[in-house]
């Protein structure tokens, strides 16, 4: 790293922990020494976001700033019990490969980061300071490449964080997603944990022409966690991401997703449910580029919001001069239990073609009494008829995701969920 450079600008807001853990592993993290250094040198200019970046104006990390974070001590087993796996499962624990717990898919190649590091050119760490702290310590992290023309059907893809029982924890894991021409996945991610920790993950998804990728994601972390997420996609010529992401866990989180449809005819679904409870803060933020013709895009992102929780729901659709006949599309619902839960939404459309469908909505309520009363007449518990309503409000967002395993996932986190509510 440059030393004039370090002495010659201070670490910005929240960035000495971190950097000081660099200067202490960086002889034996793996990978291109050189990227690393360089989104070292960007994560000490601009340090974590702050409210005054427009894209974190509703989102304040400075709870994250507070802590010091160390490196996780190495777990040799954990007290997680996880239902058997329907198909692949691949395990890590505090952001480490754990093989021992793991079963390898047989449709996809897969590779620990820690063994064969590369940082793709998706990631952008020099835009965005999560991405720089990410690419500066990321020690392992799985990466997956399924072969054209092959469905490597269900891989579910497992996060404990175990560390934050001893001391505040922060790991940074790097995935990588590849789909050759034609090929088929669908991706479960879990995340799951216990205690103080910083989980800070990088994926990167690259799907080829004609290939489909159904990413479900269950953040269902710790509620004393930060879970701070980006993801990127590139789309290639009549290839589709099908995403979808319920945010149950984490003292705060924030799941970013940027996707760009760079081939014709491809398609980017963004869909995602957050059900939170108590002061906890939940943000999805996405950004959809179209830079082809003929792509479709769509969001749906509803929030349930008791206690003083508060949802987030920032969401842009750019499109190029080129990319005409884009069909976008755009909608966030929120629902409040509680008289002091909050909702943000922001949605944007930034368009330079002129043959486009684009459009955006947003709305925000509470619980229909006329609803509620006629449940309650006809003999149903308040509770019960509480969870009815929500629930009939979450399941347009649900039925998007058709694979009946990761479905079932959801439902059973949500019963969870309901059942704390109501204990």
């Amino acid at each position: 790293m440059n030393d004039i450079a370090q002495a010659r600008a201070p670490a910005a807001i929240g960035a000495e922990g971190f950097l000081a853990r660099y200067a202490g592993l960086r002889a034996r993290l793996p990978g291109d020494e050189t990227r690393r250094d360089a989104a070292a040198e960007s994560f000490r200019a601009r340090g974590l976001p702050t409210r005054r970046d427009e894209a974190w104006k509703y989102t304040d990390l400075r709870p994250v700033a507070a802590l010091a974070f160390h490196e996780p001590l190495l777990a040799t087993d954990t007290d997680f019990k996880l239902p058997p796996a329907p198909g692949a499962r691949l395990v890590f624990v505090d952001g480490r490969f754990r093989e021992d717990a793991s079963r390898l898919p047989d449709g996809a190649a897969f590779t620990p980061f820690a063994r064969a590091p590369r940082f793709d050119a998706l990631a952008r760490p020099e835009a965005h300071p999560l991405v720089a702290l990410n690419t500066m310590l990321a020690e392992d992290g799985a990466v997956l490449t399924v072969p054209d023309g092959v469905d490597a059907g269900l891989v579910e893809l497992v996060s404990i964080g175990a560390g934050g029982t001893r001391h505040p924890a922060a790991f940074h894991p790097r995935h990588a997603i590849r789909l050759g021409r034609g090929a088929q996945m669908t991706l479960l991610e879990t995340l799951i944990g216990e205690g103080v920790y910083l989980h800070n993950p990088v994926m990167s998804v690259m799907v080829a022409e004609g290939a489909a990728l159904a990413h479900v994601r269950l953040q269902n972390e710790s509620q004393a966690a930060f879970h701070l997420a980006t993801v990127y996609a590139g789309i290639a010529e009549g290839g589709t991401y099908d995403g979808f992401t319920l945010n149950l866990g984490a003292r705060l989180c924030r799941t970013e997703i940027h996707t760009r449809l760079h081939g014709p005819g491809g398609a980017a679904h963004l869909n995602a449910a957050q059900v939170l409870r108590g002061v906890q803060h939940g943000d999805v933020t996405t950004v959809v580029a179209h830079d082809a013709p003929n792509c479709a895009s769509r969001q749906t992102v509803k929030n349930v919001l008791d206690g003083r929780a508060r949802g987030v729901f920032q969401g842009r659709i750019e499109v190029a001069q080129a990319a005409q006949k884009t069909d976008g599309y755009q909608m966030n619902q929120a629902l409040l239990l509680s008289p002091d839960a909050e909702v943000d939404s922001k949605p944007e459309l930034r368009i330079f073609a002129d043959d486009v469908k684009c459009s955006h909505g947003a709305t925000v309520g509470a619980l229909d009494p006329d609803q509620l009363f006629y449940l309650r007449t006809r003999g149903v518990p308040e509770i019960e008829a509480r969870a009815m309503l929500v629930r009939a409000f979450l399941d347009e967002a649900l039925t998007l995701v058709s694979h009946p395993a990761a479905r079932a996932a959801l439902d059973g986190a949500l019963s969870a969920w309901w059942e704390q509510e109501t204990a």
